[in-house]
């Protein structure tokens, strides 16, 4: 069961960098003029849930698992994407 869990971590961590990367692809085109303000949000804004489930369900699958150190470790990252999102709903 331990080696599912880690190769789905490993698998939704490669994910998350891979969207990371793009993330700052995008925004360097957006600095560079390459891309409006408007087409540059609009391709964002599509992956910033997946991202937010994505580590969420990496860190609460480390809790079940009872991987304290790794949950701990993910944990304030999680916390700071769930407040983002909050706030972004109740600034709408």
């Amino acid at each position: 069961m331990e080696a599912v869990v880690f190769l789905f971590s490993l698998l939704d961590c490669c994910s998350l960098i891979f969207l990371s990367v793009y993330f700052i692809i995008t925004l360097s085109d957006l600095e560079c003029d390459y891309i409006n303000a408007r087409s540059c949000c609009s391709k964002l804004n599509k992956w910033v849930i997946p991202e937010l489930v994505g580590h969420t369900f990496v860190t609460v699958l480390m809790l079940v698992s009872l991987h304290w150190v790794i949950f701990l470790l993910n944990l304030p990252v999680a916390t700071w994407n769930i407040y983002s999102m909050i706030l972004a709903l109740i600034n709408d």
